[in-house]
């Protein structure tokens, strides 16, 4: 089946949320758990490139990518080719029973783009918090050790153990304790807040993460440092500069494995195809999912060979884990990634938004700060008065009106008072700039 090309600009043809929009919410709350939240009641019907068609013709602009999934775009071409031809072949067969060539082809294709030169080996599974949580065992077993240092404002998911890992209890853990143990949470390297300021930030939160896992854990007990390099639900907190390679070489020094979660961050969003290769960090184990499979659910553990073999035969795994479609839409998505120069896209996209969020800053003494890198860019939103109290309220009027103007924003932060940006890498310069004018207009109405 065909369908129309999808013109890459905004078109509201209803109020936000429409009719049929309106309509499917009623059948949601009637059907579906009120524990599964949604942030914006607009049912998409059709989306390509960076905009979403919704059930009432409503064309809005993506500014969340599904939350970093779609980095190559809604639809892309390659991606729907490669699905819609393994889906003629095979959906299932398990990649443990009856091995195919796409899992295998896209392990070789994650040692080739992950960084460093060592030998790397992959195991796949279905979700960022699945990757993470194996990422942790593989790290067990190969270290004899039990022990895993996390972070403040940390998010890992929302299985049991990764629970455990993320920082923010609510919505993640609220009432769903006891959660795993042996994870002991260190202060994060958070330039903006850092009490004697940003320039003495590295330095300090690095002597008080050894000094605590010394104290706290041991470092003879300890498997491994798990860390974001840009965090992502905690806010888009960018660590200060140098603090992720001490804690890498740290880790070296002890026989512990350094995890990068890089889940939210991975594949050219940031600049670079994982946002370690910023500060030249090879991460011992490398969790990734999001953006791997262009839009299907796929997620991996890439490391270091003797690490990834550590656990026994048979201790790594799951029925759907590396499903063929999915491996199929990963690699396709990876070649779109290459082919398409994302990283470098990333890169311009995210000159455009540091220095459209840098002239509202300059105008507006609500946004404390502009922060991240390439195309994963966010502002804190503070009360004006030079104390830093996070505004969340200001953060949902803002969110609100860019919804009512037909573009889909994302908030985040441990104190619900930030606004990031995760467009899609192929966004086209002129619908960015719209996009960034309906933010600017949003944030003017809300301040009043």
């Amino acid at each position: 089946m065909t369908t129309t090309p999808i013109e890459q600009s905004r078109k509201l043809v209803t109020e936000i949320p429409g009719p049929l929009s309106r309509e499917l919410a009623t059948r949601r709350r009637a059907a579906v758990s009120s524990a599964v939240s949604v942030g914006l009641e607009v049912y998409i019907d059709r989306a390509e490139g960076a905009i979403l068609v919704d059930v009432d013709g409503n064309h809005l602009i993506d500014l969340g990518s599904g939350i970093a999934v779609a980095s190559v775009g809604h639809a892309d071409p390659g991606v729907v080719a490669a699905v819609t031809g393994q889906v003629a072949r095979f959906t299932h067969t398990c990649f443990m029973v009856t091995p195919y060539p796409g899992y295998v082809e896209l392990c070789e294709k994650l040692a080739e783009v992950t960084p460093g030169d060592h030998e790397k080996k992959s195991a796949l599974f279905n979700s960022g918090a699945e990757a993470v949580e194996n990422a942790i065992k593989i790290a067990r077993v190969h270290t004899g050790r039990k022990a895993v240092v996390a972070f403040d404002h940390a998010y890992h998911g929302r299985t049991n153990l990764t629970m455990a890992l993320t920082a923010k209890v609510q919505p993640y853990k609220q009432g769903f304790g006891p959660f795993a143990p042996e994870v002991y949470r260190m202060p994060m390297a958070y330039p903006y807040r850092w009490p004697t300021g940003p320039e003495n930030c590295a330095e300090e939160a690095f002597a008080q993460f050894v000094s605590q896992v010394h104290v706290q854990v041991g470092e003879e007990n300890l498997a491994a440092v798990i860390l974001e390099p840009i965090q992502g639900e905690g806010g888009f907190i960018v660590p200060a500069p140098g603090f992720v390679a001490r804690l890498a070489q740290w880790c070296t020094e002890h026989g512990i494995v350094f995890i990068a979660d890089e889940v939210q961050t991975g594949f050219c969003r940031t600049g670079d195809w994982f946002a370690c290769e910023h500060e030249g960090v090879v991460p011992d184990l490398i969790a990734t999912a999001k953006a791997l499979g262009g839009g299907l659910p796929i997620a991996a553990v890439t490391g270091r060979a003797e690490i990834m073999d550590a656990p026994v035969v048979g201790g790594l795994g799951g029925t759907y884990g590396g499903n063929p479609v999915s491996c199929a839409a990963a690699l396709a998505a990876i070649e779109t990634m290459t082919g398409n120069d994302l990283a470098g896209r990333a890169r311009l996209i995210g000159q455009e938004l540091e220095q459209r969020l840098s002239r509202l800053a300059a105008e507006f003494p609500q946004i404390g700060e502009v922060r991240g890198r390439g195309a994963m860019m966010a502002i804190e939103l503070v009360r004006p008065d030079g104390s830093k109290t996070p505004d969340a309220a200001l953060t949902k009027a803002v969110l609100a009106g860019c919804a009512r103007r037909g573009l889909v924003a994302l908030g985040c932060g441990t104190y619900g008072n930030v606004i990031r940006m995760l467009p899609p890498l192929v966004i086209e310069p002129a619908l960015l700039a719209e996009a960034l004018d309906i933010l600017a207009e949003s944030f003017t109405e809300a301040v009043g």
